[in-house]
């Protein structure tokens, strides 16, 4: 009896252990997608966008370097597919509800429409932003399977289809992960 009673808090002690670990490793937030950018021909624009749901909301969080000092249009496209030299086999702006083109902060606006990507002195944005019009994994909004765009200029959230940001300087396809 007396060996039962120091296995059992052994047991207990161990399947805490066990319990936080798998609680550690199943991270903040929900489903993860991620996006590795690579230059359009004669770009040198590369980077990571990752999206993680987190509820009702997905957060982006994006490292873009190779960039023109300043703003550039930045979006999710409908199509997963960069095979084009200039990325225009990624289609439009992803746009389940079909709704104009605007700022994703005001108003209506493409699913797709995302906050202007700002590059510094050295050529490299970063962007931490929320979305509740994306979604990982399921819904509407889903972005696996699709692509990022960054574009050469800025977007102007008003110019419809797509808020004349200029020729697209480097995709990447979405997937899961």
């Amino acid at each position: 009896m007396k060996s039962t009673r120091k296995a059992l808090p052994n047991l207990s002690a161990a399947f805490c252990a066990l319990a936080l670990a798998a609680c550690a490793g199943s991270g903040a937030g929900g489903s993860r997608a991620v996006a590795t950018l690579k230059p359009t021909q004669g770009n040198k624009a590369s980077g990571t966008v990752t999206f993680v749901q987190n509820g009702s909301e997905v957060r982006v969080t994006a490292e873009i370097a190779g960039l023109s000092p300043g703003p550039h249009g930045f979006h999710v496209h409908e199509k997963g597919d960069c095979s084009a030299a200039d990325g225009t086999s990624a289609g439009g702006h992803f746009n389940p509800s079909g709704k104009a083109h605007g700022h994703p902060e005001h108003g209506d606006h493409h699913a797709g429409d995302l906050p202007m990507l700002v590059a510094d002195a050295s050529g490299v944005a970063r962007l931490s932003a929320a979305s509740s019009a994306l979604a990982v994994g399921a819904g509407e909004g889903n972005v696996v399977g699709r692509s990022v765009i960054v574009h050469a200029g800025v977007d102007d959230f008003k110019s419809q289809p797509a808020g004349n940001s200029g020729p697209r300087v480097a995709c990447g396809v979405i997937a899961a992960g």
